[in-house]
C-alpha cells in the first residue's frame, strides 16, 4: 500500500500557513489553559517518558482528599519504584470553560481535539452493538434524568456504537446540547443483527421437543442426526456473531483511544452495555478464536496500549440493571425435560445457563474496570445515580509518575501495584502497561492490517490525535496550486477501476514534529519514519480509492530546529470520482506506532 511514493517531501518549501494554525492553536479553546504550546503526546512505550498512574482513593464510595506523596507506594513487577512526580486533582480545581468555535481558512482542516481546560473528561459510550433495544431505551431515559441533575461545568462527550463507533457530540459543558443529543436520532435504540435477545425463544428447542416426543423409534436416529446438525449450525452462527462483536468492540475502543490521546489528563469512559464479550486481560482468550483459529491476544494488547497512553479509565455499566432468571419468565421456551415427571416444568437448565453467562460477563466487567483504573457498575436500576458517582469519584484522583526500568523492553506486560500506608481505603488504578515497542512482525506474518492504521482510517471514525497536523485540501486544478509540479500517472491504487470522470485532489499537510518520534542516528542526525495516506469513501462508506507515501527523513541540527519552529510539510494526491465523497487523511508514525487522522467531506462535481 505504501511502496510507491507519489510526492517527495517538501523540505525546501513551506506552506503558506503559520505554525500556530497548523497545530490547533487558532483558539485558546483548542489548547489547555496552562500550556502555551502543544505538548508531545506521552507514549508509555517510549523509554524516555514517565509512566503516569492515576489513582482514585475512596472510602465508603466517597472520594478521599488531602493525602500526600509519602502515603503512596508504587511497584512495578514487584519492585518498588521512586515516585518522581505527584499531584492531586479535585473537582473544580480547573473549572471547565465554554468552548469558542475554532476558525480556520476555507479548505483547511486539523485534527487537534477541541476541549476546554479541565482536570478530567467524561465519555458516555452507549453500546447498541451489545445491548438489546429495550435496555437501550431505559439507559436513554435515565441519562436524560441524570443530565437534569448534573453538576455545572461537568465535561461530557457522547459516543454510540452499533456496527461502528460514532461521535454523537464532542466534549461540552452545555447541558441543553447534551440533552438534545440524548433525545435525538443519533442516540436512538439500534439493535444489530449480531445480538440475540437474552430471552428470545430458540426454535431448536421446539424442534427438540417435537423430535423427542413425536418421532418413532425407527426415525429417531434420522431426526436426532438432523437436530444435531441444526444445533451445530446455530452454534457456529452464534460463534461467528460473537467473534464479529468482539472485533467491532475492540476496534471501537481503539478509535476512542486514538481520539482521546490528544487530550491531556484522565478520561473516564462510562460504557453502557447489555453484555461484555471481551476482557482487557493480557491473557484474554489466548490460543483460540471462534472463527479463524487465531488469538485475540494481539488485539487486546493493542487496545490496552491505546487506553493506557490516553489515560482512559473504563467504568462498565450493566445496562440491563437488575436481572431476573429466564426460567421464571413466561415467554421462555428453553425448558428442558422434566425429570420429576409429566406436567412438572424444569427451569434449572435455563437458569443455570443464564447464571453462568451473567457471572462471566460481570467478571469481564470487573476485570476491565480493574485493569484500567475504573469501577464496574452492576445490579442497579439507578443508572443515573451510578453515572453521577462515577463522574464525581473519577474527578478526584492522584497522579503518580515514575521512570520505568529500561531493561527487557520486549513488549511484555509489566504489572503495576499501588498501596497506601495503613489505610482501609479502596483504590483504583491501571494495573499495568506494555514496555517497549511490541513486535510488529506478528500482524504482518498473519496477514492482518496494523490495528492502529485500521482504526484511524475507518470511515466515520473520530479523528485520531496521537499525531497532530493541519491539512489543506484542494482540487489539483485550483489556482492556488498553480506552478506546483504535477503528479504523472494515476494517483491511487484503484484509479483504474473508477467509473466516470476522475478528479484529482491534493492534500498539503503540515505535521507537528513534536508529535512524531525522532531518533538520533550515530551521525547525530534527527531521524523520523512516517507514512501519509489518503483514502476516499463514497456516501455509503464504500472505499473508492487510496494511496500513500512512506518517508524517512534525517535532519541536521539547523534543519531540525527549523522544522520544530515551522512544522513538517508533505504533499499527497488522490484521484476520486464525482459524487458526495469523503477523504480520510492519515499520518502514521512507524517509529512510535501511533497515528493522526481526520475526515474531510468532498462534494465532487460531475464535470
Amino acid at each position: 500500500m505504501y511502496a510507491r511514493p507519489c510526492w517527495k517531501l517538501l523540505l525546501g518549501t513551506a506552506l503558506m500557513i503559520s505554525a500556530s494554525a497548523a497545530f490547533g492553536q487558532t483558539t485558546a479553546a483548542q489548547q489547555p489553559a496552562n500550556t502555551a504550546q502543544a505538548e508531545p503526546i506521552p507514549v508509555l512505550k517510549m523509554t524516555s517518558n514517565l509512566v503516569l498512574v492515576d489513582v482514585v482513593v475512596t472510602n465508603h464510595d466517597k472520594a478521599v482528599h488531602g493525602l500526600d506523596r509519602s502515603k503512596f507506594h508504587l511497584f512495578e513487577d514487584g519492585q518498588e519504584q521512586a515516585i518522581t512526580a505527584f499531584d492531586e486533582h479535585r473537582p473544580g480545581a480547573i473549572p471547565a470553560k465554554p468552548l469558542a468555535p475554532s476558525a480556520l481558512p476555507p479548505h483547511f482542516y486539523n485534527n487537534a481535539p477541541a476541549y476546554a481546560a479541565t482536570d478530567v473528561m467524561n465519555v458516555l459510550l452507549l453500546d447498541g452493538l451489545n445491548t438489546p433495544a429495550t435496555d437501550q431505551m431505559r439507559v436513554r431515559q435515565q441519562m436524560i434524568g441524570y443530565l437534569g441533575k448534573i453538576q455545572p461545568g461537568t465535561m461530557l462527550a457522547i459516543f454510540t456504537l452499533s456496527t461502528r463507533l460514532r461521535m454523537a457530540t464532542g466534549f461540552t459543558t452545555d447541558i441543553a446540547q447534551l440533552t438534545k443529543t440524548i433525545q435525538g436520532d443519533k442516540v436512538k435504540p439500534d439493535n444489530t443483527i449480531l445480538l440475540n435477545g437474552p430471552t428470545a425463544p430458540d426454535p431448536l428447542d421446539a424442534l427438540q421437543g417435537y423430535f423427542s416426543g413425536n418421532a418413532s423409534p425407527r426415525a429417531s436416529g434420522v431426526w436426532g442426526s438432523t437436530l444435531a446438525s441444526l444445533q451445530q449450525f446455530a452454534a457456529d452462527h452464534e460463534d461467528a456473531a460473537t467473534n464479529e462483536r468482539i472485533l467491532m468492540t475492540l476496534d471501537a475502543l481503539n478509535q476512542l483511544g486514538l481520539y482521546l490521546s490528544g487530550i491531556p489528563g484522565r478520561k473516564n469512559l462510562i460504557w453502557f452495555s447489555g453484555s461484555f464479550p471481551i476482557s482487557l486481560n493480557p491473557q484474554f482468550m489466548k490460543g483460540s478464536r471462534s472463527q479463524g483459529g487465531g488469538s485475540y491476544e494481539e488485539e487486546v494488547r493493542n487496545t490496552d496500549n491505546l487506553l493506557a497512553a490516553a489515560r482512559v479509565a473504563v467504568y462498565p455499566v450493566d445496562a440491563r440493571g437488575l436481572t431476573t432468571m429466564p426460567g421464571f419468565q413466561v415467554d421462555n421456551a428453553s425448558i428442558g425435560p422434566a425429570p420429576q415427571g409429566p406436567g412438572v416444568v424444569d427451569i434449572s437448565p435455563a437458569n443455570g445457563a443464564f447464571e453462568g453467562t451473567l457471572a462471566a460477563e460481570h467478571g469481564a466487567m470487573r476485570e476491565i474496570a480493574e485493569l484500567t483504573g475504573g469501577r464496574a457498575i452492576i445490579d442497579t436500576n439507578g443508572l443515573g445515580e451510578a453515572v453521577a458517582s462515577a463522574v464525581e469519584n473519577g474527578a478526584s484522583y492522584y497522579t503518580l509518575a515514575y521512570t520505568p526500568p529500561a531493561k527487557d523492553l520486549n513488549g511484555q506486560f509489566r504489572k503495576i501495584k499501588v498501596s497506601l500506608d495503613a489505610r482501609g481505603d479502596d483504590i483504583s488504578y491501571r494495573r499495568g502497561y506494555y514496555a517497549g515497542v511490541a513486535d510488529k512482525t506478528t500482524a504482518q506474518a498473519s496477514g492482518r492490517i496494523n490495528p492502529i492504521i485500521e482504526a484511524s482510517s475507518t470511515h466515520g471514525a473520530p479523528p485520531a490525535t496521537q499525531v497532530l497536523f493541519l491539512a489543506r485540501v484542494l482540487p489539483a486544478s485550483d489556482p492556488q496550486l498553480a506552478g506546483a509540479h504535477p503528479l504523472e500517472g494515476p494517483a491511487g491504487q484503484l484509479t483504474a477501476s473508477l467509473k466516470g470522470p476522475v478528479h484529482r485532489y491534493v492534500a498539503d499537510l503540515q505535521i507537528d514534529p513534536r508529535t512524531l518520534a525522532f531518533e538520533t542516528t550515530p551521525a547525530g542526525l534527527h531521524q523520523a519514519v512516517f507514512e501519509c495516506t489518503l483514502v476516499a469513501y463514497d456516501a455509503d462508506g464504500k472505499r473508492l480509492n487510496y494511496d500513500g507515501s512512506g518517508y524517512t527523513i534525517s535532519l541536521n541540527a539547523n534543519q531540525y530546529a527549523r522544522v520544530l519552529a515551522k512544522g513538517l510539510p508533505a504533499r499527497v494526491a488522490l484521484d476520486v470520482p464525482a459524487g458526495e465523497n469523503y477523504l480520510r487523511i492519515i499520518v502514521y508514525d512507524k517509529t512510535a506506532d501511533r497515528a493522526g487522522s481526520l475526515e474531510v467531506p468532498l462534494a465532487v462535481a460531475g464535470k
